[in-house]
C-alpha cells in the first residue's frame, strides 16, 4: 500500500506525511555510524520518523542500546504520525517526538548547559529543494524546501545540541556538499565520512551523505551505485539496507 511501507521490524504509516519513505532516510539510517555507541540521539525534521526508527533498530544491535532517541517535527499531521509510528514500534519506550521548530528546541535546551543535555550522535534528512520548485501545496512545501531549514541554521543549532565527542549525520544533494563542509568548518564541525551516491554506473553523483564531528580527520570520499540497471541492485547497496527492506 502507498501509504503503508512495511520493513522487516516495523512498519511505517505515512498517509498523513508530506514526504514519503524515500532512498535518501533509508540510506542515511543505515549508513550513519553507531560505532561510539551514541546514548543520546537527535532526529531534526522526523517526518514519518523512519531516521530514528533505523537507529533504534540498529542500537539495539550494539553492545550498548542508546537509551534516548528524540525526535523534532514541526508539521502536525507528521508530529502525530510519527508519534504513532513509534508507538507501534518495537522501541516505543526509547523514542520521542517533540512538536516544535528547531528554532523553539535549541532555544528550550539553551537553558541548561550541561552536557548531559547533549546528544551523541544528532541525524537529519533536510530539506533542500530551491523555491523555483514549489508546488501550492504548502504542507508537501514545508517538508521539501530548504527555507523551512536553512542549512545554516541546522548547522548552528546542530553545534549547540552535540556533545563534544558526538556526531552529526546528515544527507544533501551532492552540488551542494562543498558549501555545506565550509558552512559546517565555521561550527568547528569537520566531515568524518563522506558517501557519494549515484543510481547507476552512468549516472552523475546526485547525493552526499556526510558524517561529522568537532575532531578534524583526514577523509577518503567512498562511492556508492546502487543499481546496474532497473531492479538490479549493487551488493554493496543490498548491503546497507538488506537489515531493513523485506526483499533484500
Amino acid at each position: 500500500m502507498k501509504n503503508r511501507f512495511n520493513f522487516k521490524q516495523f512498519t511505517i504509516n505515512q498517509d498523513r506525511c508530506a514526504m514519503k519513505i524515500g532512498t535518501d532516510s533509508v540510506l542515511l539510517g543505515a549508513w550513519t555510524s553507531l560505532d561510539s555507541n551514541p546514548y543520546s540521539i537527535l532526529d531534526i525534521g522526523a517526518g514519518t520518523g523512519i531516521l530514528a526508527l533505523m537507529i533504534a533498530q540498529r542500537s539495539g544491535q550494539v553492545a550498548m542500546s542508546a537509551e534516548i532517541i528524540d525526535a523534532i517535527e514541526i508539521d502536525d499531521d507528521a508530529f502525530e504520525q510519527c508519534v504513532e509510528n513509534f508507538e507501534a514500534s518495537p522501541w516505543g519506550d526509547r523514542l520521542f517526538c517533540y512538536h516544535a521548530s528547531l528554532e523553539e528546541f535549541v532555544e528550550d535546551h539553551s537553558n541548561d548547559e550541561s552536557e548531559s543535555e547533549k546528544y551523541d550522535l544528532i541525524i537529519s534528512n533536510p530539506p533542500f529543494y530551491l523555491n523555483t520548485y514549489k508546488s501550492n501545496n504548502e504542507q508537501r512545501d514545508l517538508a521539501r524546501f530548504v527555507d523551512a531549514m536553512p542549512f545554516r541554521q541546522l548547522i548552528e543549532s546542530v553545534s549547540k545540541l552535540l556533545s563534544p565527542h558526538g556526531s552529526f549525520s546528515v544527507v544533501i544533494p551532492f552540488s551542494e556538499e562543498k558549501e555545506f563542509i565550509v558552512l559546517a568548518s565555521k561550527e568547528h564541525l569537520y566531515p568524518n565520512r563522506i558517501l557519494r551516491v549515484k543510481g547507476s554506473p552512468q549516472s552523475e553523483i546526485k547525493r552526499s551523505l556526510l558524517q561529522f564531528s568537532f575532531q578534524e580527520t583526514t577523509v577518503k570520499p567512498i562511492q556508492l551505485i546502487i543499481e546496474t540497471s532497473r531492479h538490479q541492485y549493487t551488493d554493496d547497496y543490498i548491503a546497507l539496507t538488506k537489515d531493513f527492506y523485506l526483499k533484500m
